[in-house]
């Protein structure tokens, strides 16, 4: 069984609920406190062993790229006025040994078509996907640390999934669970409340193996009219051959604005900053 190695993360959305504030910036770059989404994001992956992470950009997100890159000017500039703790923070944004690769998505088709952009840095590997704008807390490793874990034991794609109770439930992908503990059968994009499967919701954190992308290149258009990784990833559940794990942790929707104060007051009150 293959290690897993690879994370990808697909950041190029416009961002539109956080309008002007993302006009030029990707709001994977919004700070919790004083870490962007994006940084944390990576930094959990890194906790579960992943050593290349892969950016799925577009248009106006060269600033990922500069987050993640050296920057030698204020690096220098920290050092000359003695602020030398900042400056090694500035420098140490990634472990080394640890590579960023970029890729473009031309076109906003959807998520289950971002993943497929990065088929080839991925190659015929199991990898991770990290959604950054769902901002986990969590004991131990990390969720994606739980998720390669799972895959081990297995070698089944795993979905992270937490509980949603009422109508909210029609806002995610909704987990079929089957016959055996962990087990998913399938996997249904935004349901309606009423014939939703479960009170079990997926969230963005994946660990998939390979074949999702012969599923993805034939994937038809679903939910929006995009290519959904949910309807893929329910064509690999039918199959016998994907597993849930259950969240350890809370969960901060940060493509909203009030999920992203409320994920800014959670750190800041366990940091003990109010």
């Amino acid at each position: 069984m293959k290690p897993i190695r690879k994370a990808v993360f697909p950041v190029a959305g416009f961002g539109t609920r956080f309008l002007p504030a993302t006009k030029a910036m990707s709001k994977e770059l919004l700070p919790i406190v004083d870490k962007p989404l994006i940084q944390y994001a990576a930094e959990e992956a890194i906790a579960a062993g992943i050593d290349t992470l892969i950016f799925v950009t577009g248009r106006n997100k060269r600033a990922i790229e500069d987050h993640f890159d050296s920057n030698q000017e204020l690096e220098a500039a920290l050092r000359s006025k003695g602020k030398h703790e900042q400056a090694q923070m500035v420098r140490n944004i990634l472990p080394d040994g640890v590579e960023c690769i970029f890729v473009r998505q031309p076109e906003q088709l959807g998520l289950g078509h971002a993943v497929l952009c990065a088929e080839r840095a991925v190659g015929d590997e199991p990898f991770a996907v990290l959604l950054a704008d769902d901002f986990l807390t969590y004991d131990g490793a990390g969720v994606t640390a739980d998720l390669v874990k799972g895959y081990h034991a297995s070698g089944r794609t795993q979905l992270a999934v937490m509980e949603v109770s009422g109508p909210d439930i029609s806002k995610y992908g909704v987990v079929q669970l089957g016959d055996v503990a962990g087990s998913v059968a399938g996997l249904v994009e935004k349901p309606p409340f009423e014939k939703a499967p479960s009170n079990l919701a997926s969230i963005g954190r994946y660990v998939l193996t390979p074949d999702i992308f012969e599923i993805l290149r034939g994937q038809p258009p679903g939910s929006g009219g995009e290519i959904q990784l949910a309807d893929a990833i329910n064509t690999q559940a039918a199959a016998g051959r994907v597993e849930a794990v259950t969240l350890n942790g809370q969960r901060f929707d940060c493509g909203s604005v009030k999920g992203f104060l409320q994920g800014i007051l959670h750190v800041a009150e366990r940091d003990g900053l109010i």
